[in-house]
């Protein structure tokens, strides 16, 4: 892993990218926010913030080591409940960063948001914190954001919810609509023109639609029909039968997971559709269940490239006793980040936001990103097929960003 960490880290400051194929990612709002959690490493510390007070805040019962040679960067995630299994994985991954790189200039703490994101925001700037990353729920980031925001501490959240992006919140997740956008493109150099979509009722369903039509404004092509259905049951499959009924269409955008997409799929391609032309989200990103459906045989979805993680995943493995889960990529990336910018950064010092900007980008695990002044961040996604038993890459994603 050191040397996948070399190879991203160690090429000096990101070079001006540029690509032709991935048009403009759009900054809408994203999908759910995902979970995260701690353990104790090395250099590094896990504060639990108490129950929110009814007086004034307590003092951190954690005191920290007087730094002058390191930076001080708190981990806001939530560390028990239900949360705790993909936030363990994470905050691994925020420790394996420390570990790969030999890093001796930062100070890693982590704080626990589970009883209370603002406590946990309140400590950490106590504690002298000048960078946080996280929270990891969209839900907590206005919490968070009262208390970082007027002293000045920018956060790199972990949400897919471009919404809660600001000033002061910059949005690392992955973005479902850059996803739908990425597919899209490539779907219309590639014979498509009349589009459908399954769309689950609420949030995600709506942003889906919302990134479909803005696409299609962006590439040609007409929406011709969307059926609507309530999500976690069956009805998906009474929605992909009116929407085979109706007819119309080559190409279908189902808007969900590997589960409820590949019982769609099987109604959409039946009594004569078998060459309908489907196209899936991020969520099916890492669903091996897609490899043995024949439903969804030649669909497509776009994701961050897994060319990097396989070998970050191995690392993991080998290093915690466990595989490591999907958004772990994210809290590694977090880290090279803060390192990258910490070579121009004085200990001290508020922390440098600017540079988030860099127009060139960044290089992690899952490939380049950029922030937009939008504080969203931008991804190179590739676009894959289901195939023969396997997922590959039908374009790759691009090496770099045009400006």
């Amino acid at each position: 892993m050191k040397r996948l960490v070399k190879a991203i880290f160690g090429a000096g400051r990101a070079r001006s990218f540029t690509s032709a194929g991935t048009g403009r990612f759009l900054a809408l709002a994203g999908a759910a926010g995902v979970l995260a959690g701690c353990q104790v490493v090395p250099r590094t510390e896990t504060v639990s913030a108490p129950p929110p007070p009814t007086a004034a805040p307590s003092p951190s019962p954690t005191a920290l080591p007087t730094d002058t040679t390191r930076h001080r960067v708190a981990l806001l995630v939530p560390m028990g409940g239900s949360a705790a299994d993909v936030g363990q994985s994470l905050a691994n991954a925020t420790t394996m960063a420390l570990l790969d790189t030999n890093a001796e200039n930062l100070r890693l703490t982590t704080y626990d948001t589970s009883r209370g994101a603002g406590e946990a925001a309140r400590q950490a700037i106590a504690d002298g914190n000048k960078l946080i990353l996280g929270p990891l729920l969209a839900d907590n980031v206005p919490a968070v954001e009262s208390v970082s925001g007027p002293a000045g501490v920018p956060a790199i959240a972990f949400s897919n919810d471009a919404t809660v992006a600001s000033g002061d919140v910059f949005v690392m997740g992955h973005i479902p609509e850059q996803s739908v956008q990425r597919s899209i493109q490539y779907a219309r150099g590639n014979g498509s023109n009349n589009f459908a979509a399954l769309l689950p009722e609420g949030d995600y369903g709506q942003r889906a639609y919302k990134a479909l039509q803005n696409s299609l404004g962006d590439y040609g092509g007409n929406l011709v029909a969307f059926e609507r259905y309530a999500r976690g049951n069956t009805s998906i499959v009474g929605a992909a039968q009116r929407l085979r009924q109706r007819g119309g269409y080559d190409t279908v955008l189902i808007a969900d997971g590997a589960r409820l997409s590949i019982q769609a799929a099987g109604q959409l391609r039946s009594q004569g559709a078998g060459n309908t032309r489907l196209i899936g989200t991020e969520l099916w990103s890492g669903e091996s269940a897609l490899t043995r459906a024949q439903a969804v045989e030649g669909a497509l979805f776009s994701a961050v490239s897994d060319a990097r993680f396989r070998r970050f995943a191995e690392s993991y493995e080998a290093r915690f006793g466990a595989r490591p889960y999907r958004i772990a990529t994210l809290g590694y990336d977090a880290v090279l980040l803060a390192l990258r910018i910490a070579r121009g950064w004085e200990v001290g010092d508020d922390f440098p936001v600017r540079q988030l900007y860099d127009s060139g980008g960044f290089l992690g695990v899952d490939g380049p990103f950029r922030f937009a002044r939008s504080g969203v961040a931008q991804r190179a996604l590739e676009v894959r097929q289901v195939r023969d038993g396997d997922i590959v890459a039908v374009d790759a994603a691009p090496s770099s960003f045009g400006n």
